[in-house]
């Protein structure tokens, strides 16, 4: 029988808050051995850091620009429909005879998750959650009243373990979608309180010095300016203790595939569409930056007998998770997929080195139209902010990427030929922005004030 796909994912999940990778004081037990027990790609980045970009790449394996998808749809801004004409890999697992069910945030398109290949569609709003909580903190966040195993990360786990007992017999994929840990952080306890002494982010105190002016300004959005520390320490701590509650509902699908026995013929992805600020550098939630706190998100993969270890090949988890669950399931993968199938990682081969950067685009959204294009390697991030500073980062020794190096006459070499990257990799993804001769003389002759 073809092999089963439980796909989890988080929203807003910031990969260096993940127990395993060692940098903030964070508990994630199960998704460590996850992490322990699979493949680890270390070097996964978002193609775009807002909400419905990122899912719905994660729906068609298309760059969101080339889907008609800019920012998220429901911000008042004039955005494209995403139809059900468009392509979705659940649709062809239906046809392959899988049971295909989906729970949690959708966030894709106005049309429910059953117009793109699923069986059953239970939204977040359908868990039954039943909370009476008075919450007085807006997005910094507060401790939730319910027991943890009424609240929504628990009702999702339970939801998806009634549908794996609905599927057993047939092969199925189901995606388990948290909204958790986006902002408002609302974690029950012992969660809530499991963390009261959380540090600040290494980057907290960035000057903004030298940064494109539209990160100063975010500050002033999110009126923060002022804000006092503790504020934000509180805010992280519930972040922290919503990313553990999440983590011991993940426990809770993982514990009941190893009792039934799914586990022997179960893949297991877990993801995130992107991360979050959560209060670094003073601002909220993930907009105009392309810092590795939004674009660099978790991506592992268990196969059942498959491989382990860590790979640090920069990979785009959303486009390159599609041809990859194809991969698994054994089905033909479709024309213009735009991402590269991982499964040789997962399997016994080593292949060799998929591609040189890893690229993602930002197109504006709530505060206005503002565009930027990134490139890392995984130890030198280029990011051209097409009407402000450019911004470039040395991430092996300054991995908070508190110091743009743009400007530094010993890196004008290195720049030059960035910047040639950059529009080598825009082009070959048919980036928008290099249709525009004007803008593609800026960026290979570096024209900037």
């Amino acid at each position: 029988m073809r092999p089963n796909i439980l796909f989890i994912c988080s929203d807003q999940q910031r990969r260096d808050c993940l127990g395993y990778v060692g940098r903030y004081p964070v508990k994630t037990p199960n998704i460590d051995r996850l992490a322990a027990e699979g493949v680890d790609f270390s070097e996964a980045y978002t193609p775009n850091p807002i909400c419905v970009p990122a899912r719905r790449s994660m729906v068609c394996g298309r760059r969101p620009e080339h889907v008609g998808t800019l920012y998220n749809y429901d911000q008042g801004i004039p955005s494209i429909p995403f139809s059900n004409d468009n392509y979705s890999w659940s649709r062809d697992l239906k046809a392959a005879g899988y049971k295909c069910g989906y729970i949690g945030a959708w966030h894709v398109s106005e049309l429910p998750a059953t117009e793109f290949g699923y069986d059953d569609f239970i939204p977040t709003h359908a868990l039954g959650v039943r909370d009476t909580t008075k919450y007085e903190n807006g997005f910094f966040g507060d401790p939730c009243d319910l027991p943890y195993e009424q609240s929504e990360t628990h009702r999702a786990a339970d939801a998806a373990i009634e549908l794996m007992e609905k599927y057993r017999g047939e092969p199925f994929q189901i995606r388990v979608n948290f909204q958790a840990p986006h902002l408002p952080c609302r974690p029950s306890e012992p969660f809530a309180s499991m963390y009261p002494d959380a540090p600040l982010w290494d980057a907290f105190y960035d000057d903004l010095k030298d940064k494109p002016y539209m990160q100063r300004q975010m500050v002033l959005n999110w009126n923060n300016k002022d804000t006092p520390e503790e504020k934000f320490r509180r805010t992280v701590s519930l972040y922290y203790g919503m990313i553990t509650q999440t983590d011991d509902a993940i426990g809770r699908m993982l514990s009941y595939l190893d009792a039934t026995g799914l586990c022997e013929n179960t893949a297991v992805i877990y993801t995130s569409d992107h991360g979050d600020m959560c209060g670094e550098r003073r601002m909220l939630d993930k907009h105009y930056v392309m810092y590795d706190s939004v674009v660099r998100v978790p991506f592992i993969i268990r196969m059942p007998g498959g491989a382990r270890g860590t790979v640090t090949d920069p990979v785009i988890n959303a486009l390159d998770l599609v041809p990859t669950v194809l991969d698994i399931c054994g089905l033909e993968k479709p024309d213009g997929l735009e991402g590269i199938s991982l499964y040789p990682y997962l399997t016994s081969g080593v292949p060799d080195k998929i591609r040189r950067y890893a690229l993602s685009t930002y197109n504006g959204q709530q505060f206005g139209l503002y565009t930027q294009r990134m490139i890392t390697d995984g130890h030198v991030k280029y990011v051209w902010n097409c009407s402000d500073t450019d911004e470039l980062y040395f991430l092996d020794e300054d991995p908070a990427e508190l110091h743009n190096r743009v400007n530094d006459p010993a890196c004008a070499e290195l720049l030059s030929g960035l910047r040639r990257d950059m529009a080598a990799e825009l082009l070959a993804a048919d980036d928008y922005t290099m249709r525009s001769p004007w803008l593609y003389d800026t960026l290979t002759n570096g024209r900037k004030a």
